[in-house]
């Protein structure tokens, strides 16, 4: 009985085409060019790319949304001179105040 079953599984292992399969499977797995831990590795770095694009994507709307603002209302560029170029007028001044942090 066990001469049979070694017969058999040696008869089935031995096949030509048995063994092709496997060769083509280990090297497309493994050796190729863009093989299956390539192919994981650049999937995540899309989704990476993919998120930054979206991230830049939104600044632009955000940044384009500030400018006609900015273009149209002359009280919002005032105050954005303000409080980007810490601007004033000749009789005003400014007074800055500065959160310290208590992280060591």
């Amino acid at each position: 009985m066990k001469q049979y079953i070694k017969a058999t599984l040696l008869k089935r292992f031995t096949n030509k085409y048995l063994i092709t399969i496997l060769l083509l499977v280990v090297t497309i797995t493994f050796f190729d060019r863009y093989d299956l831990i390539t192919q994981y590795h650049m999937r995540q770095e899309l989704k990476e790319l993919e998120s930054t694009k979206q991230f830049y994507y939104d600044e632009i709307k955000k940044n384009k949304n500030a400018i006609n603002s900015l273009q149209s209302d002359s009280v919002a560029l005032e105050k954005y001179a303000r409080e980007k170029y810490l601007m004033k007028k000749n009789n005003e001044d400014i007074f800055l105040v500065f959160e310290e942090s208590t992280k060591k």
